[in-house]
């Protein structure tokens, strides 16, 4: 059981661009257009910490 909680936290630490609910997520909570989530996601790869990064970077422009 130990091993299961181990890999949930590691997967919420990236980013699942290809799932609508997750892009959705993230253009809401930075306050982006969908094209501009995809785009942040996409320069950050999978990770998460770098998205939020990115994302708040733009916000800043």
């Amino acid at each position: 059981m130990a091993h299961y909680k181990k890999n949930i936290g590691s997967t919420r630490r990236r980013v699942a661009a290809g799932q609508a609910y997750e892009l959705n997520y993230f253009k809401r909570k930075h306050g982006l257009t969908m094209e501009q989530a995809r785009d942040i996601i996409k320069e950050a790869g999978n990770s998460r910490e770098k998205a939020n990064a990115l994302a708040e970077e733009r916000k800043k422009v």
